[in-house]
């Protein structure tokens, strides 16, 4: 009974996860007018570190000192590679293309936790629900489009994004089990991740023109115009308090409460969420092709959660 109810609590706690997740493209869409995908990558981190530090302010001992390693590890492929590839890819290819892809990411977590964790979850229902899901995202990012445009650079960073997420969560699987504490353990990924977006900070200030993805702008006119927007600092909040500090720290939980794999899976319902928020939030139409695909979507999460 006891290990029911602790279950349903991480399913709670993991939609609510990827319901704030879901939002954030709305809230990454409104700074793009203002900000470059990485002003607004390290922008939202930096808030988020600060955030845990204030939330709670307690130095996290390692256990070993290999576990180091691991959060290094996260850092770099959570939150540096993973973040960064996925919005450089919008800049090369369609925010439909990406999200297809990305959206793939459950898979790659599946396979890399069956090879290094010992985990089977590779059956016939998993894959069955993968492919629904595929179809039902597809139908879903589309919305109404009926033109693919493909662009190999830009899919293929996307299809490298979707691996550094399968590798983040094997991560933090280790973290969990070692049983590091959420908060402090998030700090910490998110101290590395800062800490590796150091050399792309500099091209950004130094080398990188204003059309790049990693463009850091010093014009005192142009940042007292975008600083001076209320909306931009409420935005950052969400993204930096919200959808980094609070939800990554509450991801890591739903993956030691109900599994990696399992947890992963819900990414499939983060384009369902985006659409219904834009539709509120910018007043963006839902035709009949995202309904349907919403359906899939949902049909599909369910399907590849049957074990017997």
């Amino acid at each position: 009974m006891f290990k029911n109810s602790t279950k349903t609590f991480g399913i709670l706690l993991a939609a609510v996860t990827i319901f704030i997740w879901g939002i954030t493209f709305v809230c990454t869409k409104y700074l793009l007018r203002s900000f470059s995908a990485f002003e607004i990558l390290i922008l939202r981190f930096i808030i988020a570190y600060l955030g845990l530090w204030l939330l709670k302010p307690k130095a996290l001992k390692l256990f070993r000192n290999k576990d180091e390693l691991l959060f290094m590890a996260a850092g770099l492929a959570g939150v540096t590679v993973y973040q960064f590839m996925e919005n450089t890819a919008i800049s090369f290819t369609s925010p439909s293309n990406v999200s297809i892809i990305v959206s793939i990411c459950p898979m790659f977590t599946a396979i890399f936790a069956q090879i290094w964790l010992r985990e089977k979850h590779l059956n016939i229902f998993f894959n069955i629900g993968f492919l629904i899901a595929i179809m039902g995202i597809a139908l879903v990012s589309f919305n109404g489009a009926v033109v693919l445009h493909v662009s190999p650079k830009g899919d293929l960073l996307a299809l490298a994004s979707a691996v550094s997420w399968g590798f983040y969560s094997l991560f933090v699987s280790k973290i969990n089990k070692a049983g590091y504490e959420p908060i402090c353990a998030t700090r910490r990924v998110f101290f590395w991740a800062l800490v590796f977006m150091i050399p792309i900070a500099l091209y950004g200030a130094f080398m990188a023109g204003p059309d790049s993805s990693a463009y850091i702008n010093t014009d005192p006119l142009l940042n007292k115009a975008r600083w001076s927007d209320f909306y931009n600092y409420l935005n950052l909040c969400f993204l930096g308090l919200g959808a980094s500090a609070f939800a990554f720290a509450v991801w890591n939980k739903v993956c030691s409460i109900i599994g990696t794999v399992t947890a992963t899976v819900g990414i499939y319902m983060i384009p369902v969420v985006t659409i219904i928020f834009a539709y509120f939030a910018l007043g963006e139409k839902i035709t009949l092709m995202g309904a349907v695909g919403a359906i899939l979507t949902i049909s599909g999460l369910l399907i590849s959660e049957i074990r017997k």
